[in-house]
Formats: structure tokens, sequence, C-alpha cells
């Protein structure tokens, strides 16, 4: 039942193919705004936070610092919008999940490159 699940889910949804990243990597973003009839592009380059899920329902949460203040944003893998993602830098972190970034300032806000 399962393998058929996921041969209906192949057939009927065009998947992306992006690169791999885990947290700690540094991305950038590009998504597609629709404003009325417009169609613009715009990007999000910050930290990975967390990869949660996995198929369709793979999401995952980057982090960057506005000036003094510190935007989320969660992207699901799958959506539409999506087109491109580009990893930037590659992190070395122990946690898949770092919260404890949030917290951090400064120079201790910096990750290791691989």
């Amino acid at each position: 039942m399962n393998s058929l699940v996921n041969l209906v889910q192949e057939k009927l949804i065009n998947k992306k193919e992006f690169p791999e990243f885990s947290a700690g990597d540094t991305i950038t973003v590009y998504y597609e705004i629709r404003e009325g009839d417009k169609v613009r592009t715009q990007s999000f380059k910050g930290v990975v936070i967390q990869v949660k899920g996995r198929g369709l329902s793979k999401t995952f949460t980057i982090r960057k610092m506005s000036g003094t203040v510190g935007v989320e944003r969660v992207f699901p893998l799958n959506m539409p919008a999506l087109n491109k993602i580009e990893v930037n830098k590659k992190g070395k972190v122990r946690q898949s999940r770092i919260y404890y970034f949030r917290e951090l300032r400064g120079k201790k806000a910096r990750i290791k490159e691989v």
C-alpha cells in the first residue's frame, strides 16, 4: 500500500531538484510573490535552523538578521512558488536543530565552515 502511495505521489506531483543542505548551512532561497497579476522573485538569505519532516511534508526554517531584529521563515520544500535554492556556505554544527542560535550575538553567532 505504501509503495502505491509513493508511486501516485511521484506521478502527480512534479518534484523540483534542490541541493542537499542541513542545519548550520547558509542558503539563499528564491521564491515568487504574486501581487494581483504581477509576479516577482524575492530572495531570503540566512542560516538553516532546522530541517523537519520527510517526503512531501518536508519543511526547513531559515533565520537571518535584519538590522538588530532576527527574522525566521519556514519554507515547505514542495511549495510551488519556490524557484531555486543556493547553498552559500556549508556549516559544521553538532545538532540537527540549532535553536540555541537564536540567543547568540556577535562573534558567538558564527558557525564553523566545513
